[in-house]
């Protein structure tokens, strides 16, 4: 078969006899154009695998404070068949005093932090938490002290977390009606306070302006009462010696202060073991504390409810303020909580963050927290405090 070449050649002058026209040859302008576009693309791929000077917040694993210690951690991909370890223990443990069953979970919430001492984050991690409604990205000495180590950060977060276990255990006991004796130990003075140079390490504080300490709670009650800037006579017992002190108070957070630091010891009057795992810092306490006033009652406050929730928890059952809020909501989220316990100062950080299909509930106080689980359980949740 033949075809006629008049049908197959082409108008354009620059065709070939056969009639096919010849590729247009790339001009400088195309050539260069093209090379800074693939230069380009290399460095932004190079600069997204760089190290970034920043810290990642994303929402950490959750853990139900009434259940069995890393049995259902939720968020951390740890599970166990049936849901339950052979080998796992309480989360919280209670001897000496007969416990009740609940229904419901009360879950801690934790932030995962990614970057800082020991680790790096890279440039589109960073970017990608810019983006992300549930991570926050920081410079790093904002969240990590400069020159802090790994080990030390680690070390830091223990120390925190057993002073949260205390806390929380006096202020549970105490709000339950026990008496717990405390001794209370002088560990260190602030320097420049009143009690620099007055008070010494070891001096054990036995009463103030005449009045007996027996408990952690006793010395708080009467430094709410001291205007700070006035002299109180500390009583300490030294070397085994009575000896007066005139020390003048500062202002503290939010009552008169002495400025010593104390190394607390406690006669509890029942025994409580608190497991909190690999888990660190001081946020836990509030949800501590709940759960061993839940334990030793005979009502099921929860009567089924899921509960998550964040904040420290003081000696006189105080809540105070934690990072990583937004991140705490989503995690809270994530595990299945209806239902979120808030410490009223860091409700301005909550605003306009709450996942879908999450309550929040503003606390300052444990006796907050407490009528807010049994209000929950009981339907009555839509009529507590927000932060809204």
């Amino acid at each position: 078969m033949t075809f006629d070449r008049d049908i197959i050649a082409s108008d354009d002058p620059s065709a070939s006899a056969d009639g096919v026209v010849p590729a247009p040859r790339a001009s400088r302008r195309s050539v260069t154009l093209g090379v800074s576009l693939l230069v380009t693309a290399l460095l932004a791929a190079v600069l997204l695998v760089l190290p970034a000077p920043y810290a990642i917040r994303a929402p950490g694993p959750t853990e139900d404070t009434l259940g069995l210690q890393g049995a259902d951690v939720a968020g951390s991909g740890a599970t166990s068949s049936g849901g339950k370890s052979a080998t796992a223990q309480p989360v919280v443990e209670i001897e000496g005093a007969k416990t009740y069953d609940v229904t419901g979970e009360l879950r801690l919430t934790t932030v995962s932090v990614y970057g800082g001492p020991g680790g790096d984050v890279l440039l589109g991690d960073v970017l990608w938490g810019w983006g992300s409604g549930e991570r926050s990205v920081q410079p790093v000495e904002s969240i990590f002290p400069e020159q802090t180590t790994q080990e030390q950060q680690q070390q830091v977060g223990q120390a925190q977390m057993a002073g949260s276990e205390s806390s929380a255990t006096v202020a549970a006991l105490t709000e339950l009606g026990y008496e717990v004796p405390a001794t209370l130990t002088v560990a260190g003075v602030a320097p420049g306070s009143g009690a620099d140079g007055v008070v010494r390490a070891g001096d054990v504080i036995r009463s103030l302006d005449g009045h007996d300490i027996t408990t952690h709670q006793d010395l708080l009650a009467d430094l709410d009462d001291v205007t700070p800037g006035d002299d109180v006579v500390l009583g300490v017992d030294r070397d085994g010696k009575p000896k007066d002190l005139t020390v003048t108070t500062a202002e503290g957070d939010g009552r008169a202060a002495l400025g010593v630091y104390l190394d607390p010891s406690y006669d509890y009057p029942v025994d409580v073991t608190i497991r909190p795992g690999d888990i660190g810092g001081p946020s836990a306490g509030t949800m501590f504390a709940l759960a061993i006033i839940t334990k030793l009652t005979p009502e099921d406050e929860l009567h089924g409810a899921h509960v998550a929730g964040t904040g420290t928890m003081s000696v006189d059952g105080e809540v105070g303020p934690i990072g990583g809020i937004q991140q705490k909501l989503f995690g809270a989220r994530d595990a299945g909580a209806d239902w979120f316990l808030a410490p009223a100062r860091n409700c301005d950080e909550v605003v306009g963050h709450v996942p879908d299909g999450l309550r929040v509930v503003k606390m300052s106080t444990l006796d907050d927290a407490r009528a807010a689980i049994e209000d929950i359980g009981a339907g009555k949740g839509a009529d507590l405090p927000t932060c809204s």
